[in-house]
């Protein structure tokens, strides 16, 4: 999947608020579709996304519960 589909897709993607984000503090928003997983600024949509595949994906989180 190209990285302009890969953002397509995403704009129509369910986006949700990391549940350890803060009114006050830096949050960030998540969306997991079946080829790729969003990462954006929660007070900045417009400002970029980051693009991962499943699989860099979930080597992270699995990194981030081990530490």
């Amino acid at each position: 999947m190209s990285s302009s589909r890969t953002l397509d897709h995403l704009s129509e993607a369910h986006w949700r608020k990391s549940r350890h984000s803060m009114d006050n503090a830096h949050c960030v928003e998540v969306a997991v579709t079946a080829g790729a997983v969003g990462v954006r600024d929660t007070k900045d949509r417009n400002g970029g996304t980051l693009v991962f595949s499943p699989e860099q994906w979930t080597s992270f989180t699995t990194r981030l519960q081990q530490s």
